[in-house]
């Protein structure tokens, strides 16, 4: 038993280069996430829809169900593992992608149509997408390392939107109703985005907006030099690994 379980891991996880089942697995489980997604463009509800939604959910029940069988070989944490994996960030998307299909509400009910809010859940499965892509494996790996200068720019930007909100909302409280509508402001100038539709009035106004929409753009660059250097670094890490031994 132990043995065929170890074989449905290897072709169930992300293929590495090795193995045409396992390839051939991840391609097929891709195309179901594709393909599941399709329904989502449309507002009505064919029969052809309703058949796409089933035979893809019972993919997704069946895929997730061999990850569970397995949970040991993949975190390696004896029998504990099992209680341990439905609470793993990707086995939770994949419950996120397979609930929506699987609730089904009588529409007498006025207050159980509020469930069909579960509908947008379904938009998770492209999350299974990233499962089996090496690029995105590798941008995992450069958040993790890149957590605490992450987190440090995060930390800024917030601060940043918060006194920004502050100081306008303070000099045009007639422009500004609330201070959610400065906090808004403040988001939108940060990202030199500047929707246009609420905006500052006065002359200190917009001197605030201009010296916001001009760190806006110093504050964003950074988060972007960092991963565009941590991927790159990656990378370079995973072409050594790859190439030969020069010394063999």
């Amino acid at each position: 038993m132990k043995n065929i379980r170890k074989k449905i891991y290897e072709i169930i996880e992300p293929c590495d280069g090795n193995g045409r089942i396992s390839l051939i697995y991840d391609f097929l489980i891709m195309i179901t996430v594709v393909i599941s997604l399709v329904p989502l463009a449309f507002k009505e509800t064919t029969t052809t829809f309703y058949l796409i939604d089933r035979v893809t959910v019972a993919i997704f029940i069946i895929d997730y169900l061999l990850r569970f069988i397995t949970a040991d070989l993949k975190l390696k944490k004896s029998a504990i593992s099992f209680l341990l994996y439905p609470f793993t960030p990707m086995a939770i998307i994949d419950i996120l992608a397979i609930l929506p299909s699987l609730t089904i509400l009588n529409k007498g009910f006025r207050l159980l149509r509020l469930f069909r809010l579960l509908r947008t859940l379904k938009v998770f499965r492209l999350f299974k997408f990233f499962r089996y892509s090496k690029s995105f494996e590798a941008l995992v790996n450069v958040f993790r390392k890149q957590k605490d200068m992450l987190s440090a720019v995060g930390t800024l930007s917030v601060a940043y939107v918060l006194v920004s909100a502050l100081i306008v909302y303070n000099i045009e409280p007639e422009t500004f109703n609330t201070f959610f509508d400065a906090i808004y402001w403040a988001v939108v100038s940060l990202t030199t985005v500047g929707y246009g539709d609420i905006y500052p009035v006065t002359t200190l106004g917009r001197l605030v907006t201009m010296v916001s929409s001009i760190f806006g753009i110093a504050i964003i660059a950074l988060p972007s030099g960092v991963i565009t250097a941590g991927y790159l670094a990656e990378l370079n890490n995973k072409t050594e690994n790859d190439s030969p031994n020069k010394d063999d």
